[in-house]
């Protein structure tokens, strides 16, 4: 069939290139919309395969494809292929969609990480199975039984724009094979099991070896082959307990023995276990017979053992070797031959070989960090293992090494820098992704990443003989890399960064390769190597019923051991969708509780636990549970949600801060209260009436990567009966709660320290100061030394993330060293020093900068924030080291008796601090988790502290969970703000804990309007050295005793003087209900220092000068301990609220379908309702006019009202908004501003809740809505708020809305009448619904780039015209230029206001497309249109709707003769034909005079005369400069005011009849976020080829 698109496609589809290219026309503004077909159906086999040409990064998702069996000739398209229905199959992102619904969750690529220039096929096999083909890889079958007749379907969406048909045929013989053994494969799978994923070659011979453990060791008669799979899984399988019974432990210990006997019988010479014999006898051969066609297998492989193995004689291997023993092979027993795997000489500028060159070093490896490619010294044979180890890594550089293949010859190659800058033949490991030709082509291949491996790790490849690649780290294979290479390539290895020395390896170390795999198999599966209790395979009939997980669960989520654990295998590619469902209800009292087994530092957030009413087995599991609005309780954070609504703010300890070890538990008590746990400690009552039978959930989101149920419920607490008394602060497995803890220890940091490093909070913390433009000389030592059995502990406390690579470029180092704090020369790191040192850094033992031992039993590289490290050494001189408390072992022996601890603070840890828990040990307290409650930093006031933001001025470092700030460094940039907004008559107050009077000046305190959450990530280069020269919002602040604002003085003398303050002091500020600010001195009011204050803003102080440490000494403990007592929506709920609600919830299905809204009778004092409560109307005064509808709003309902009436003689006008409490006996205020409980209003252009402003220029101007306008309220299925102008949303508005809430109107100034438009009436301009918004039409009818009509304007009753006083003004301009009436349109209604307020009215979007072929145009936003009369031949013609929009800039003085002459003019009327003058004409406006000689510098003016040409641009954005429209001044003839007016022409350009050029202007900037500076310029030089179509005018 022909590789061509059906031409009926997407409304926004365009088609080019014979219909072989498609493009979505506007692909920043529309996402969807974008649906091909192929020209006819598919035939059996055939790939109908697209290339990717273009995406944008504005949306998510991207390309979906399939097939249809409907016919496109008559199709109505869908917005997007999931809409296709009737026989429709679609790929979207890796989920496989039938007629709409998903019916494959997990399968091939994701679609949605495709790049520009990947292919993308879509098959119906012979056999009627659909296949799609990624880059000519076939990923499977994924689905069957479809019917024949179906047509190719690819859609547009997201962020795919534009795609080209490569080819529609069958696949090339090499992907036949690919697909034929792709087939096989899946028939062999019907007989074997997955056991975890393991695939072919992962253990080498593996299969065999399987069968041999099991009979030596009696385990099983018979043990099931193991399946070769291409593919990594991608979700792990919900049970691992195969079908011939086996549990999780005995798989284990099946494979532990195969991997033993593997090694064994390679050992003792049984060659190759899957190319010879494999039976008990097919050892006898020697090591040095490996490569001989009679011994343990042939290199090919297909010979049979003849050395007496009596087991599957002539068997294929399983073995990383493929066919044979290739890898066994290339070494004859202990005599390299010529063929042996080296590296060639000639390699890159720094390398140097060694060891035969088996070993390849890069030369000055902390000078330079590339230029270290080496390759082997020979092509690679099919199925030979080129394996290499890694010997030496440096901790200067990022990234580190990188493998592949390339087809270049060494001997004829100019080696590169590095190897990802060759550009052909190439295909290379890097990182976690595989590059080809220097091109990202699979960004993730695998899970391990290069630049994590450690010394001692190795790395293999093989180019098998079917064309594959395969890469291998520490023996396990990763997959499939590259399906097709070609037959001659080379190894090629890249010691770049960190990697500076590596090694081929012949001889593997058996040992090491068995612990690393054991290693790994324990990450799959913690459980696996513990003790565990012994096998029953009948079940226990008297065991009570369990509480496991459900097999439902997320789409990212597996459940293992037995039903006990929960993990996110994928847990640092995916942050949620690992939702996992308790298998039965929970019974009353029964606490369900689970222990956090993993966390990754990849996300923010983490578990999040509760209770919901759904049964696992019929929900459909949503990406985060609390996007779930119906039955849900959920514990997130320090909150509680009910149905996706928060309930209470601070509650509890906050889950966010849990670390690996932590537990949480819930329970529901037999009254309905439900409690939640954190390590054993109740939290408190968190909700109420919660329904019996409901089911516990666990959310393993951000950080929390797997969790295990906890069955030792007994050794609870009981529940307190008095559950009031609030959250119990510290946790029970912290030290400090232990009775006779050792609080008094007098272990500190030493006052030398490194360069970089700074000692706080008494010599207990130790930070380093710019840790993110310094990574090392920070050094910190302990003031004493240790005692034989005290521990030294320390907690990290922050981290961050500007460094990377391994500890010696990324972590901490932690020791012990026998000299003296006051004779150590503090290096770099503690790695330089040559004596009386012993450090760990990562697994490795150094001594004196030497490693004395690798692969210790921890790994300081997986530490994060509040990870505990601990030292100590023993009575016998043994230093021992602890992890969260846990003792690793011995490290080393013989320490002298006198040393002392030391911490270097290295890369990414930047703050520690000791811990209550160094100090003489007793071992049987150091077995658990502390938290970050039991640091030695404490909040200074019970219950909930006030806190100071992250984001603070460059030379403040927070402490004690941002109680406290410190300046380090300087006398400036210390500013710092509160973590929230501070409420009326909320004081916020520090102490002042450290002066230094070297410097002059003190602190300065106040409020800002600046949110801290609006500041750059980076703060230090957003934030101004001191507070007074705040200036980007309004900052009231007392500097010394001057008040002053935004830096101008405003007070003297206001009270006692700031600089006068000294340690111990105490300074606070609050905002107050008068809008006042006052500050307080050692609690003493000073009185108001400054008036008129907003209400939203954030206290903010200055460490300035002097003082250089404060500490917070406020608390919303009064708020927080309310939020407690009551779980309703609003913060000030009442009994009254919670009746309310409770019928409300009952019946809220009933409302699914339209309710019939009235106002209520309750209403404002100077409210008269009449037309049964349909129409209201303030029938006195200017306030007093509040209104509520008498039904709540159901969800997805659409509530609108018109505006009747208008009163000019007012000023402002009407606001609305939602209540979310009953208004049936509310005391209504007089205005809507008033309210403060439950209340979202919309007034004029913001939105504000419950009085605060929440956010600004949100849709149009309320106050300029004319009469005749119909808004509109909805809150969506998500709880949002969206305000409806004229029919059209103008977005979310506001979040969270409660249900039931009501609509709320306030009938004030201008308004005073509005009725309630009825079901019946959807549009605006009453029952007739002809009238259309502009927005409609230009979105409708401007796509197909021909507008019906040019000069369209709105309906009358919705012309705002008549009250925009902007048109007004640019209209009586208009009027004083004295231009005949006959040159423009007698119908005033084609004349538009393009006003802030009028567009938004309207609903226009900024850009628009026109003409053909269709280009874009942007509105003239800020001016206004005088639509001008349009010669008659032209609109009988109708030829000017082809033609393009584009605009024209030009003075006053030549719109006359423009005007005569019907046409731009160049010359005297060019727009660089005037310059301003300051002269008054006799009209009341001054005009630049006309110089036909004035023009650009340098153009040469006799050819502008020989060559006439006329600027235009499709944006005023560039014809609206002054330059090209001059600035006159005018006097307005009604207010006597002087404004400024510029004028210009909006125009229709003839397609063809002009030049695309760049700007003129010199401008660096871009003009337009549309349009190019090198193409926002046209210049035509067709007289005939413009058409004025109206004047543009714009006053300022």
């Amino acid at each position: 069939m022909a590789a061509e698109l059906h031409p009926c496609s997407g409304k926004l589809i365009g088609l080019s290139n014979s219909n072989r290219t498609a493009q979505r026309n506007q692909p920043v503004q529309e996402f969807n919309n974008g649906l091909v077909l192929s020209r006819e159906p598919l035939k059996d086999r055939d790939v109908f395969t697209v290339r990717i040409d273009k995406k944008v990064n504005s949306w998510s998702g991207s390309i979906e494809i399939g097939v249809t069996s409907l016919d496109p000739a008559g199709l109505d398209f869908p917005s997007s292929a999931t809409g296709l229905k009737g026989g429709s199959w679609i790929v979207s992102g890796c989920s496989v969609l039938r007629d709409g619904r998903s019916v494959l969750e997990e399968y091939g690529r994701d679609l949605d990480q495709l790049s520009e220039g990947d292919r993308v096929g879509i098959q119906r096999s012979a056999h009627g199975e659909l296949h799609l083909w990624v880059n000519g890889q076939d990923c499977g079958a994924a689905a069957s039984g479809l019917p024949t007749g179906l047509w190719a379907v690819v859609d547009l969406y997201g962020k795919c724009t534009q795609v080209t048909v490569m080819s529609c045929e069958p696949p090339s013989l090499a992907e036949r094979d690919t697909e034929r053994e792709t087939v096989e494969e899946q028939e062999d799978e019907e007989e074997e099991v997955v056991v975890c994923g393991v695939r072919e070659g992962e253990f080498g011979g593996l299969t065999s070896a399987v069968n041999l453990a099991a009979a030596t060791n009696g385990t099983l008669e018979e043990v099931p082959e193991l399946p070769p799979t291409h593919n990594r899984p991608d979700k792990f399988p919900n049970n691992l307990e195969p079908e011939t019974g086996l549990t999780e432990h005995q798989l284990f210990d099946v494979l532990n023995n195969a991997i033993v006997s593997l090694y064994r019988s390679e050992d003792n010479g049984g060659g190759d276990l899957g190319g010879g014999g494999t039976g008990t006898d097919s050892g006898t051969g020697s090591r040095g017979d490996r490569g001989s066609s009679s011994g343990g297998g042939s290199i090919n492989g297909n010979s049979s053992d003849s050395g007496g193995g009596t087991g599957n004689t002539g068997s294929v291997s399983n073995s990383p070797a493929g066919g044979g023993g290739a890898r066994l092979g290339a070494v004859t027993g202990g005599m390299l031959t010529n063929d042996a795997l080296l590296f060639h000489e000639k390699c890159g500028t720094l390398i140097k070989l060694s060891n035969n060159n088996k070993t390849a070093e890069r030369r000055r490896p902390l000078d330079e960090f590339n230029n270290g490619v080496v390759m082997t010294n020979r092509p690679l044979r099919h199925n030979e293992m080129f394996e290499i180890r890694i010997d030496k890594l440096v901790d200067k550089w990022s990234g580190s090494i990188e493998i592949g293949v390339t087809t270049h010859n060494p001997n004829n190659l100019d080696y590169p820098a590095t190897m990802t800058n060759l550009r052909s033949g190439t295909i290379m490991m890097s990182g976690c992704g595989i590059l080809t030709n220097g091109k990202g082509t699979r960004r993730e291949y695998c899970e391990f990443s290069l630049d994590e491996l450690q010394e001692g790790d190795h790395i293999g490849l093989m180019h098998k003989a079917s064309g594959a690649l395969h890469f291998y780290i520490n023996g396990i294979d990763q997959g499939v890399a590259a399906a097709q290479t070609p037959a001659v390539v080379y190894g090629v290895v890249d010691l770049y960064g960190m990697a500076v020395k590596v090694t081929i390896v012949h001889n593997h170390n058996h040992s090491d390769r068995l612990r690393r795999n054991n290693a790994i198999m324990r990450a799959l599966s913690p459980d696996v190597g513990r003790p565990r209790p012994a096998l029953s395979l009948t079940p226990d009939t008297d065991a009570p019923d369990r509480l496991l997980f459900h097999s439902n669960c997320g789409q990212k989520a597996a459940i293992i051991s037995e039903g006990r654990t929960a993990l996110r295998p994928h847990a640092t590619d995916d942050f949620n969708h690992g939702v996992v469902l308790s298998g039965r209800p929970l019974r009353s009292n029964e606490v369900f509780q689970v222990r956090i087994d993993k966390m990754v530092d990849k996300w923010a957030g983490s578990i999040e636990i509760g209770v919901t009413t759904h049964n696992p087995a019929y929900l459909q599991l949503p990406s985060t549970m609390t996007n779930l609005r119906s039955g849900t309780w959920m514990m997130t954070g320090n909150g509680v949600m009910h149905n996706g609504t928060t309930i209470l703010d601070e509650y509890g300890h906050n889950l966010d801060r849990l670390k690996a070890g932590d537990t949480v538990g819930v329970v529901r008590k037999e009254d309905g209260s439900l409690h939640f746990f954190v390590n054993g400690v109740a939290q408190g009552p968190a909700a109420w009436n919660v329904p019996p039978s409901v089911y516990a959930v666990v959310d393993l989101y951000g950080q929390a990567a797997q969790a295990t149920i906890m069955d030792d419920v007994v050794d609870l607490p009981p529940l307190p009966e008095d559950s009031s008394e609030g959250p119990t602060v510290m946790s029970p497995s912290s030290p400090c709660s232990v009775a006779g803890g050792n609080s008094a220890n007098d272990l500190r940091f030493h006052q030398l320290h490194g360069t970089n490093a700074v000692i706080t909070n008494g010599g207990r913390t130790a930070l380093r100061q710019n840790c993110r433009s310094e990574f090392n000389d920070a050094i910190v030592i302990s003031n004493r030394c240790l005692r034989d059995g005290e521990l030294f502990e320390i907690v990290i406390q922050k981290m961050v993330d500007r460094w990377s690579g391994s500890i010696e470029a990324g972590k901490i180092m932690a020791g012990v060293t026998a000299i003296r704090p006051e004779e150590l020369e503090f290096p770099n790191t503690m790695t330089d020093i040559d004596y009386d040192t012993w450090m760990l850094s990562g697994t490795a033992i150094m001594q004196d900068g030497n490693t004395m031992r690798n692969n210790y039993g921890c790994d300081l590289d997986t530490l994060t924030t509040g990870s505990r490290i601990g030292m100590m050494r023993s009575a016998t001189g043994d230093l021992h080291y602890y992890i969260n408390g846990v003792d690793q072992g011995v490290a080393c022996t013989g320490l002298p008796p006198e040393v002392y601890a030391v911490i270097d603070l290295y890369g990414q840890c930047v703050q520690v601090s000791i811990t209550s828990s160094s100090g003489p040990q007793d071992n049987s307290l150091c077995t658990s988790n502390i938290t970050e409650k039991s640091f030695s930093i404490h909040s200074p006031v019970a219950g909930v502290a006030h806190r100071l933001h992250s984001k603070h001025g460059k030379n403040v470092v927070l402490l004690g969970e941002g109680c406290q700030a410190v300046r380090v460094g300087g006398y400036a940039h210390g500013i710092v703000f509160s973590a929230k907004e501070l409420k009326t008559d909320e004081l916020f107050e520090v102490k002042i804990d450290e002066v230094d009077d070297q410097w002059s000046g003190s602190l300065h305190m106040g409020l800002t309007t600046l949110a801290p959450p609006e500041l750059p990530s980076c703060p230090m280069s957003g934030l101004s050295p001191s507070l007074t020269q705040l200036r980007c919002k309004v900052t009231w602040l007392l500097a010394g005793s001057e008040v002053r604002r935004n830096g101008l003085l405003q007070r003297q003398n206001y009270g006692a003087s700031l600089d006068r303050l000294t340690v111990g002091n105490r300074v606070g500020v609050k905002r107050c209900s008068d809008d006042t600010m006052h500050v307080l001195i050692d609690g003493e009011d000073m009185g108001p220092a400054a008036t008129a204050v907003a209400k939203n803003v954030y206290a903010v102080l200055d460490l300035y000068g002097r003082v250089t440490a404060v500490s917070i000494v406020s608390s919303s403990v009064l708020e927080d301990a309310g939020s407690v007592k009551a779980p309703s929506l609003s913060s000030d709920s009442c009994s009254e609220g919670e009746e309310d609600r409770t019928p409300v919830e009952g019946g809220e299905p009933a409302l699914v379908h339209n309710t019939v809204m009235a106002f209520l009778e309750n209403h404002g004092k100077n409210i008269q309702l009449s037309h049964q409560n349909l129409t209201a109307a303030r029938v006195s005064s200017y306030n007093q006019g509040l209104l509520v509808t008498a039904q709540p709003l159901p969800r997805q309902q659409l509530f609108q009202f018109q505006i009747d009436r208008l009163n000019a003689s007012w000023t402002s006008s009407l606001s609305l908004g939602v209540i979310g409490h009953s208004p049936d006996r509310l005391n209504f205020p007089s205005t809507a501003c008033c309210l403060k409980r439950s209340v979202w209003l919309l007034q004029r252009d913001s939105v504000f809740h419950n009085s605060l402003k929440i956010c600004e220029n949100y849709g149009p101007n309320l106050d300029t809505c004319p009469e005749g306008t119909v808004l509109g309220l909805l809150v969506d299925g998500n709880s949002c708020l969206h305000l409806y102008v004229n029919g059209m949303d103008q977005g979310v508005a506001a979040q969270d809305i409660p249900t039931p809430c009501y609509p709320l109107i306030d009938l004030y100034g201008q308004c005073e009448q509005v009725t309630i438009v009825t079901n019946t009436v959807s549009t605006v301009g009453g029952e007739s619904g002809e009238a259309r918004c502009q927005g409609d039409m230009e979105k409708a009818d401007m796509v197909d780039g021909i507008k019906e009509s040019v000069c369209w304007t709105p309906h009358p009753e919705v012309n705002p015209n008549k009250t925009c006083e902007y048109q007004a003004l640019c209209s009586r301009f208009k009027d004083l230029l004295t231009l005949p009436d006959g040159y423009f349109n007698e119908d005033a209604k084609y004349n538009l206001c393009y006003c802030e307020s009028c567009h938004k009215l309207r609903g226009d979007e900024s850009y628009y497309k026109r003409g053909e072929p269709p280009r874009d145009y942007a509105l003239p936003f800020g001016w206004c249109r005088f639509a001008l009369r349009i010669k008659p031949h032209c609109e009988v013609s109708n030829s000017f709707k082809k033609w393009h929009i584009a605009y024209h800039g030009t003075s006053v003085g030549a719109l006359r003769r423009t005007l005569d002459h019907a046409q731009l003019l160049s010359g005297t009327s060019s727009i660089f034909s005037v310059s301003p003058v300051k002269t008054e004409g006799p009209n009341g406006y001054s005009e630049p005079e006309e110089n036909s000689s004035n023009s650009l510098p340098g153009r040469d003016r006799e050819r502008d005369r020989e060559v006439p040409r006329v600027q235009l641009s499709p944006t005023m954005r560039y014809s609206g400069l002054e330059m090209f429209a001059p600035k006159v001044q005018f006097r307005d003839p009604r207010s006597h005011c002087c404004h400024q007016a510029q004028v210009g022409f909006q125009v229709c350009v003839r397609p063809g009849s002009y030049k695309v050029g760049p700007q003129t202007l010199g401008a660096s900037e871009p003009l337009d976020p549309r349009f190019s500076n090198t193409e926002i310029e046209w210049i035509t030089k067709d007289q005939g080829g413009t058409l004025l179509y109206g004047l543009l005018i714009r006053v300022e």
